[in-house]
Order: structure tokens, then C-alpha cells, then sequence
């Protein structure tokens, strides 16, 4: 018989484990789906720049109130003597810009912009949240029965999108709002406006969602785990909510992100044309409509608006571009 061989030490100590255990000595654990995405977002510079700005922008129109009473700002304070009697534009360069007024005062009446932006930002949020709140509602909804039942219930639900795509929102939107003035439902005023705005954009809406979930929803329930619950005895409505919704989160999030800041221009060119929201409440695009005529006494007073608006949008669409990026599981 031969010999039986000695290993060293090192050999007789080395164990599978420690391939497992990696260079620096550290387990290797797994990574959640949620993990992953948020590791790919935070290499998005860009995207962590729109995100970091659409934050703040929610925060000042959360607090809009709370910090003009903390700073003593006024929207609708006239400051008649920040403003020439003669050419009605502001004293000072640049449209009055001062410690006092950061961003300047209004031609005409001297109200401040740096407040009338905080108090237009709350308006233009909610009127984008409510409107895409529910577009994604009636959305997902109609597109997630489309997809999954097929049939006759595709077509119907497909031509109704498609009579909705055939409206001309625009119109239709001035018609109703230019309409709905006085009290409605125990609503009148400013609360009217935003009840209005919010349904005509959300509701005429919905379809471009619901094609995106529909188109989805027609891959996903061809696939295992559709089947494996099918020969566990579910039935549709169990498959719609705890099979196929989970999946769909992802590009209901993107598109919802998109879709925020669409809205946002529409409401201001709504209440650019005048049938959005009316004075004297503070709305960015009723901001812009007053400079019309002012613009040649005073370009800031159109310049600064319309910055809050280009880069609201441009935040939100850049946090959407992150997101598709970050939740897209073919992303390399």
C-alpha cells in the first residue's frame, strides 16, 4: 500500500466557502430587484440632479404657506412705490431685483414675483398630481382588463381609446372650464378651477396610459407564472391584482413621471389662454398671459415664470428618463 499524502496546513484549512467569500474577505449576499434599480439610479447623475429638484419643488409647495407667513411674503401685496409712474416698470435694474425682492416686482401693481411663484407652484403640483392621479387610475384599470380579457372586451375598451384620442382636448377643455363658473357640486371659486382643470386633463388623458399598460399586460399573461396560477384554480380577479399589477409598477411609474409634467404645461397654457386659474390667485401660466403686454417694460417679469415652468418640467423629465433607465431590467 502506498503512503497516504500529507497536505499542508493551508491545503487541509481551504474550504469551498471561501470561494464564495471574494477578494476582500466580504460574503456575498444577494441583491433585491428594488436594490439593484436604486444602484443603477444613484449612478444617474443627471437623473439624481432632477430628482434632488423635483423634491424641492414639492417641499416649497407643500410649505408655500408656512414660508411666505415665516418671511412675510404677500402674492397680492401692491407695492406702488417699487414701481415708475410713468413708464409702470419696476424701479431698480432688472426688474426691481433686491434683497427685498429677489426676483423682483411686477410691472403695474409692485407685487413681488419670488412670491407669486411660491404661491403659483402648490396650484400647478396639485392641478399635475390630481390630473395624472387619475388618468393612471382610469388607465391601468381599462388597460389591465383589456390585456388580460381580450375579446370583445379589447375591442370595445381599444375603440373607446380611440374616441378619446379624437377629442380635441384643447377645445374642449376651454369649452368646459370657460363654462363652469359658478358654484358646482358645493364648489365654487379657486377649489372649482382646480376640480375642473384636474378632471378635464385626467379624465381625456387616461387613454395614452392605457395603451402602454394594455400592450404589457398582452406580454405578461402569456407568461409561467400567469399559468401556474391559472392551474392553481385563480381566477381573473386574483391574476389582475396579485399577478399582473406587481409587474406593471415599473412602467406605471415611468409614464407617471412623464406624464406630471405635461400636465404642468397643459394647466399653464389654460391659464395663459384664461380659462385655467383666474386671478388673483398666483398660477405661473396666468403670470405668463400678464407679460404679454409688459414684456417690452419689464422682460424679467416673463423671463422668471417661464423659467419656473422649463425647469419643473425639465426636472421631471429627467427623473422619468432615470427611472425607465434604472427599472429596466434589459439595462446593462
Amino acid at each position: 500500500m502506498t503512503a497516504p499524502i500529507e497536505t499542508t496546513g493551508s491545503a487541509a484549512q481551504a474550504q469551498p466557502e471561501a470561494v464564495l467569500e471574494g477578494a476582500g474577505g466580504k460574503q456575498i449576499e444577494g441583491r433585491s430587484l428594488g436594490r439593484i434599480a436604486w444602484t443603477r439610479f444613484k449612478r444617474d447623475k443627471v437623473a439624481m440632479a432632477g430628482g434632488v429638484i423635483v423634491i424641492l419643488l414639492v417641499l416649497v409647495a407643500v410649505l408655500s404657506k408656512p414660508i411666505q407667513s415665516v418671511f412675510g411674503l404677500d402674492p397680492n401685496a401692491f407695492n406702488q412705490d417699487l414701481v415708475d409712474p410713468t413708464l409702470l416698470a419696476p424701479k431698480g435694474s432688472f426688474g426691481g431685483i433686491s434683497w427685498d425682492h429677489p426676483l423682483g416686482v411686477e410691472p403695474q401693481t409692485g407685487r413681488d414675483i419670488l412670491a407669486r411663484i411660491i404661491e403659483g407652484s402648490w396650484v400647478s403640483l396639485v392641478v399635475a398630481a390630481g390630473s395624472t392621479l387619475l388618468s393612471v387610475v382610469i388607465g391601468v384599470v381599462m388597460g389591465v382588463v383589456a390585456g388580460f380579457y381580450g375579446g370583445w372586451v379589447d375591442s370595445a375598451i381599444s375603440r373607446m381609446m380611440d374616441t378619446f384620442l379624437a377629442f380635441p382636448l384643447l377645445l374642449f377643455a376651454i369649452s368646459i372650464s370657460a363654462s363652469l363658473q359658478d358654484s358646482v357640486f358645493g364648489l365654487d371659486g379657486l377649489s372649482l378651477r382646480i376640480a375642473v382643470l384636474i378632471f378635464v386633463i385626467g379624465f381625456f388623458s387616461w387613454p395614452y396610459i392605457g395603451r402602454i399598460v394594455r400592450a404589457q399586460t398582452l406580454s405578461l399573461r402569456e407568461r409561467e407564472f400567469v399559468e401556474a396560477a391559472r392551474s392553481l384554480g385563480a381566477r381573473g380577479p386574483f391574476i389582475l391584482f396579485r399577478e399582473l399589477l406587481p409587474n406593471l409598477i415599473a412602467p406605471i411609474l415611468v409614464y407617471s413621471t412623464l406624464l406630471i409634467p405635461t400636465n404642468i404645461l397643459f394647466e399653464a397654457s389654460l391659464s395663459f389662454l384664461g380659462v385655467g386659474i383666474a386671478p388673483p390667485q398666483s398660477s405661473w401660466g396666468g403670470m405668463l398671459s400678464s407679460a404679454v403686454d409688459l414684456y417690452q417694460v419689464d422682460p424679467m417679469f416673463m423671463v422668471i415664470p417661464g423659467m419656473a415652468i422649463f425647469i419643473t418640467v425639465l426636472a421631471f423629465n429627467l427623473l422619468g428618463d432615470g427611472l425607465r433607465d434604472a427599472l429596466d431590467p434589459r439595462g446593462k
